[in-house]
């Protein structure tokens, strides 16, 4: 793979991350087409300057592109961005299974681990575009706080070093710092388990639980964030950086977390059904807990009570705080059992 300049990008997915992405880019003067799902919705930020739904009140740069069609927008870019969400990814996918050039390098921003195959979205993007090397772009970044110029900084890892120096190059800048790193597995898994302990976070705010609980259910998801990784070849360290902590501490902390904000309203007594109906934007960790303990799964033999208890409360109709009362009745262990 080449490490020369990007030129001409696509980012697929008009979600607040996806517009976010592509604002970068197009900021950093490269061509970006914007792809939205629909012409109705492709019409809208054309007209307003704005994606109202996701990102209100933060202008698009006039030289970004926005376009609903698959082989006019993937024409002549090197560089593809898919953030669409990870029970999406497969059929918007396929749009342009034979749209995309064949030498397009491809990145995948999205975060979740999908439900019927327990894939991760880059093993879809493989599956649906081809034998490609992606590149994984994750790390503690609310679209809310890039798109309006807050500093933030990710990775960007792939297999191939001179792909993540490309992607690297293409996205790093004054407020968005970017580090390339060799373990996309690890940092893409990170990233998917990750919004599953949120939302136990999410769960001990709005039970009233306090800071003591809160840290603690950080701490402990973490570990099993890493024995789960590990187990399906993730690096351990990948776990401890941008990648595994620094998102685990945003999404489990910041007023923008989906994935906290759901868990805390269900702490406070409302159920999935109803968090989900007044949802804007996806929560990524629901269907990932979904998919962890599926008929997929791959969790047997890896300690992930924080996990099982968040899965028995979103679709076992189990009492929040009994799910809390069961891991505070655990046995007691050694702290870094399962990680050696």
């Amino acid at each position: 793979m080449s490490t020369k300049a990007v030129k001409r990008a696509l980012v697929i997915g008009d979600g607040g991350w996806g517009t976010t992405l592509a604002m970068l880019l197009a900021r950093r003067g490269v061509s970006t087409v914007l792809w939205c799902h629909s012409m109705e919705q492709c019409e809208e930020l054309r007209s307003r300057g704005e994606n109202k739904r996701f990102l209100p009140g933060v202008h698009l740069p006039e030289s970004l592109e926005i376009s609903a069609d698959p082989h006019s927008a993937a024409s002549g870019v090197d560089l593809v961005v898919s953030a669409v969400p990870t029970q999406f990814l497969r059929s918007v996918a396929g749009h342009f299974e034979d749209a995309l050039p064949g030498d397009a390098a491809v990145v995948s921003a999205s975060k979740g681990l999908e439900i019927e195959s327990l894939n991760r979205p880059s093993q879809i993007l493989r599956e649906i575009l081809g034998e490609r090397e992606v590149c994984i772009l994750t790390g503690p970044s609310h679209a809310e706080e890039v798109a309006r110029g807050l500093p933030a900084t990710v990775v960007a890892a792939a297999n191939d070093k001179a792909l993540a120096l490309r992607v690297q190059a293409a996205f790093n800048g004054e407020m968005f710092r970017v580090y390339t790193h060799t373990d996309p597995v690890g940092a893409e898994l990170a990233g998917a388990l990750k919004n599953v302990i949120a939302i136990a976070a999410g769960i001990s705010d709005g039970l009233g639980l306090g800071d003591n609980a809160k840290s603690a259910l950080l701490t402990r998801g973490m570990l099993e964030m890493a024995r789960y990784g590990v187990g399906l070849g993730g690096k351990l360290e990948t776990f401890f950086g941008l990648a595994g902590i620094g998102d685990l501490v945003t999404t489990c902390c910041s007023p923008h977390s989906r994935n906290r904000s759901l868990g805390e309203a269900i702490g406070k007594g409302e159920t999935l059904q109803q968090v989900l109906a007044r949802m804007n934007m996806v929560a990524e960790g629901v269907w990932t807990t979904k998919a962890l303990f599926g008929p997929e799964a791959e969790t047997e033999g890896v300690s992930m009570p924080i996990a099982e208890q968040v899965h028995a409360v979103l679709f076992e109709n189990k009492s929040p705080r009994e799910a809390v009362l069961d891991l505070m009745r655990r046995e007691p262990s050694e702290e870094m059992k399962g990680l050696a």
